[in-house]
């Protein structure tokens, strides 16, 4: 599943619809799902509520109580639910292509749903027009009407529409683009809140969800404070374009010429790409609109698109500022390796890279197999991209079972271990052992496995490897297993090697990097946005020597490009403009965040999609994937910049927590370096409230999920201002390569030097609420088996602890047995 849809409370019942792939767990054939709760943590399964047909997706929206029957779908009795979604129309529809807003209506308290049949009701013949939030506005002559809140997702625009029935509407105005605009704007909702709860003192909150473009990267919320007067929302929290960062000017790209750099286009591309002859003046052909930058240019490799390689480097310079700061966006791929190219390793080819004669396959070479991996079904000649030579094993192609549903077994002859590493190159899909499709290479020493690996989902084969050197002149084999299904359920290899040295991964990124002595000593990529925003490095180390800039494009495939601007020496380092603007959470798996309709006037509840669409297909779970946050309470409190919001989970969360585990009320010492905590405060469901200060440590804080050689650290950075969340050694990370992450967000001690942390801790994630909720942070994290240690930790200092309580939380959606609970109402 994914964004939360629908959310209302109707008849004491809170109902939860949402994306949802019925027939797998990646994404896909988009349903509405249906759960219900009266208290928000014990959730009941329902059927699916409005199912995909052959005409179109049921994508993101909303449900109103239509108590006035307005639509005329119920009666005055039994008025109706209404759900207000976006068709995403399908090629057999005569609106193929497009997304619009369509209605459908229950007249059994959300449990069937009837598609309204002169739907849609809202065509922008847009192809990106989705996610309605719609709610009654109560005009303060009296009356009303309903005001839906949607998206033109590539434009950065929320559009707001009334209209008397549901049917017809009418465009009120539009607010954007603002602040955020790195990706697409999805998930809209507008609502009023009291500041500090008094009536007389009301501000209208407009959230906006964006993938990618999130303060932490990928999927993320914004929201903007400001007025609505019934047509237009006024925002007063949209922060203006900032100026160059004072100093020393190094390139601009502004005169029309490279100025000096040094350019390499790859040959043979008709617009000489990447980086073409000059700089770019802004947006190329076919590109979504390049924002960001400052002056009349930018360096931009989209030059032919995607495709094209290069490198660029500007003149070498002294080091004479602290910082260096510029303007970077494209591809967020960094940089591996030294290594550029697919050129292999020294050494040994086996099997002659598979490169059998015409006509001949496998078997022909005394490989053996099983099922739709029998040898006489492989080598392939299609599939795969960077493979050296014309063939390839690629379980995806030739013979048996359509593409990724083929499965089976390929064992090459026997060979001599003769030197100390085995590299191939590998690409296609990879699957975590929870789910019992293993897709791998396997070196089988006397009939046992003894190393494996796979591909990262990807079509691109890059080097891969093993140590050997403990089966030196042993009798082995290669394995291939693929007993996957479903996307990336193949593998592709090729070019398998008996080497001296390990092998070096190639380096396909997208980067800006400083050079020294020859070395990259400070890199950044994108975020995989048309967006520049500032990066800035520390170089006082390197005051006084000589370095360059060297800007690359070594990626063909998606996000495959680069963008630079405006590199400046200066004193001091250039915040990110993402730091600045208001965000929802300041985590990675916070996304498509709404709040729930029909609730009491001065109750606002949200609700969010825990997970972050760079990795959300892969995330190593079976046999669901996905998972929502808690619910939030959400309000608006007065602060030096504005009113903003403050979140709270629900009470009904903290009621599932009955007796302390572990206490310490007496303030004392965090000494240097990591405390465990008694064996009473572990645990893997449970709320920890903390309260420290920093003291001269430069970073203090604690630790959860702990197995003694992972854990997942939640901090406070003293020199950043910053509380954060470390999952870098938080358990299973190798799923995807954006999954590791440290995420942070800013946050002022208060006026004791204190430091006050609430978190949920829940098996698989940790939502932090720092200094009363005025900040939040969620991470999914995916721990070792059995992980729950706690403890408290001090880095380069003493921090004082001044009070700790750990409430262990009561499963609230799985029995002991791991069933789910099925009515807990």
């Amino acid at each position: 599943m994914n964004d939360p849809n629908g959310m209302v409370l109707h008849k004491g019942v809170y109902h939860l619809y949402y994306q949802h792939n019925p027939s797998g767990n990646t994404w896909g054939n988009m349903s509405w799902g249906h759960a219900t709760s009266t208290d928000l943590t014990h959730w009941t399964e329902q059927p699916l509520a409005i199912a995909t047909d052959d005409q179109q997706d049921i994508f993101s929206g909303s449900v109103v109580v239509d108590k006035d029957n307005t639509t005329g779908f119920g009666t005055a009795e039994n008025p109706p639910l209404v759900a207000i979604f976006t068709s995403a129309y399908k090629d057999a529809s005569p609106h193929r292509g497009l997304q619009a807003q369509s209605l459908a209506y229950s007249l059994d308290d959300g449990q069937t749903w009837t598609k309204y049949d002169a739907n849609p009701v809202l065509n922008r013949n847009s192809a990106n027009f989705r996610d309605p939030k719609v709610f009654w506005y109560e005009t303060p002559a009296g009356g009303g009407y309903w005001v839906m809140a949607a998206v033109e997702a590539t434009d950065h625009k929320v559009l707001l529409y009334k209209s008397a029935n549901l049917k017809d509407w009418d465009l009120l105005s539009e607010f954007g683009p603002a602040n955020a605009t790195g990706g697409l704007w999805e998930c809209p909702d507008l609502f009023p809140l009291a500041v500090d709860g008094d009536p007389a003192n009301i501000k209208w909150v407009m959230v906006v969800n964006i993938n990618p473009g999130g303060v932490a990267g990928g999927s993320a919320g914004q929201y903007f404070v400001g007025n609505f007067d019934g047509t237009t929302f006024t925002s007063e929290s949209t922060k203006p374009s900032d100026a160059l960062p004072a100093g020393t000017p190094l390139a601009g790209f502004n005169d029309g010429t490279y100025n000096g750099w040094t350019v390499n286009n790859e040959p043979g591309n008709w617009k000489n790409g990447p980086f073409g002859d000059a700089p770019a003046a802004g947006t190329l052909p076919g590109q979504n609109t390049v924002t960001g930058f400052a002056g009349a240019g930018l360096v931009n490799s989209f030059n032919d698109g995607d495709w094209p390689l290069g490198s660029m480097s500007s003149p070498e310079f002294t080091v004479t500022s602290d910082y260096l700061n510029f303007l970077v966006g494209g591809g967020q791929h960094p940089s591996v390796s030294d290594k550029l190219d697919n050129t292999p390793p020294a050494g040994d080819l086996l099997f002659n890279g598979f490169e059998v004669a015409d006509g001949s396959t496998l078997a022909d070479a005394g490989w053996t197999g099983t099922d739709d991996l029998a040898p006489t079904f492989q080598p392939a000649t299609s599939g795969g991209d960077y493979y050296i030579g014309a063939k390839r094993i690629n379980t995806f192609e030739t013979g048996g079972a359509p593409g990724d549903d083929r499965q089976g077994t390929l064992t090459s002859p026997s060979f001599t271990v003769s030197k100390n590493f085995m590299s191939m190159l590998v690409g296609g899909g990879h699957r975590a052992v929870e789910t019992g499709q293993t897709l791998e290479a396997q070196l089988l020493v006397d009939g046992n496995v003894v190393r494996t690996l796979a591909g990262d989902d990807a079509g691109q084969l890059n080097w891969k490897g093993w140590d050997v050197s403990e089966f030196a002149g042993k009798t082995a084999q290669l394995r291939i297993v693929d007993q996957a299904t479903g996307g990336w359920g193949h593998l592709t290899l090729d070019h398998v090697m008996l080497t001296d040295q390990a092998a070096v991964p190639r380096s396909d990124e997208t980067t800006v990097n400083l050079v020294v002595d020859g070395d990259v000593v400070r890199s950044a990529t994108g975020a995989n946005s048309e967006v520049l925003d500032w990066a800035s490095w520390n170089v006082a180390e390197f005051k006084g020597r000589q370095a360059s800039i060297k800007v690359v494009d070594n990626n063909r495939f998606g996000w495959g490009h680069i963008l630079a601007d405006e590199f400046i020496a200066s004193s001091t380092a250039a915040a990110p403009r993402l730091q600045s603007y208001d965000w929802l959470d300041y985590g990675r798996d916070y996304y498509a965040s709404v709040s729930f309709a029909n609730m009491p006037q001065d109750k606002r509840i949200m609700l969010g999609w825990m997970n972050n669409w760079d990795y959300a297909n892969t995330i190593p779970t079976s046999p669901w994937r996905s998972a929502m946050s808690l619910p939030r309470e959400v309000a608006l409190t007065q602060t030096a910049a504005g009113p903003r919001l403050t979140q709270k989970a629900v009470k009904q969360v903290d009621s599932l927590g009955s007796k302390v585990a572990y206490a310490e009320k007496q303030a004392r010492n965090i000494a240097p370096g990591t405390t465990p905590l008694p064996a009473a405060a572990s645990g893997q469901v449970q709320r920890i409230d903390v309260t420290f200060a920093p003291g001269t440590a430069a970073k203090a804080g604690i630790t959860v999920l702990g197995s003694g050689t992972t854990s997942t650290v939640i901090g406070y950075d003293q020199a950043a201002g910053e509380v954060y969340v470390d999952r870098r050694n938080s358990g299973n990370t190798a799923f995807h390569p954006l999954f590791t992450s440290v995420d942070s967000a800013p946050v002022t001690p208060d006026a004791n030097g204190n430091i006050t942390l609430r978190i949920y801790v829940d098996r698989s994630s940790v939502e932090v609420f720092a200094q009363n909720g005025l900040r939040t942070i969620t991470d999914q994290v995916f721990p070792e088996a059995g992980a729950g240690q706690v403890a408290l930790f001090a880095d380069g200092g003493t921090a004082q602890l001044k009070s700790i309580t750990v409430t262990p939380l009561e499963a609230s959606m799985f029995s002991g047995q791991g069933k789910p609970v099925k009515d807990r109402q």
